[in-house]
């Protein structure tokens, strides 16, 4: 088992930048393959970065490429998303996803969940 707690999240002007933080309880954090999906209203769940357990690879949504960015602290327990100009489009809950596979992209995929924190972009 492994729990999940984001932080970070708020409500930030367009163009502003936030920093998202996931921090990991249970078994060995560097077991594990970490990741961040967004869900807004009405909008399936997609992903927006993934972390290897070692940070050796990441893998960015196409909407996000160039402005966020995904890191881990494997001796702090502890995942993070930079994100930097913000858009509107960006608004959703953020989750931190958590699984033992080299580097899963679908959400089905992974076996663990925080509980979300929210992110508003105003424009």
């Amino acid at each position: 088992q492994v729990q999940l707690v984001e932080s970070g999240g708020g409500l930030v002007h367009t163009g502003g930048s936030l920093r998202l933080s996931c921090a990991a309880s249970g078994r060995t954090f560097s077991g594990y393959a970490m990741a961040w999906f967004r869900q807004a209203p009405g909008k399936e769940r997609e992903l927006v970065a993934a972390i290897s357990r070692s940070a050796g690879s990441t893998y960015y949504g196409d909407p996000v490429k160039g402005r966020f960015t995904i890191s881990r602290d494997n001796a702090k327990n502890a995942v993070y998303l930079q994100m930097n100009s913000l858009k509107p489009e960006d608004t959703a809950v953020y989750y931190c996803a958590a699984d033992s596979v080299l580097l899963p992209l679908k959400s089905y995929e992974y076996d663990y969940w925080g509980q979300g924190t929210q992110v508003t972009v105003s424009s």
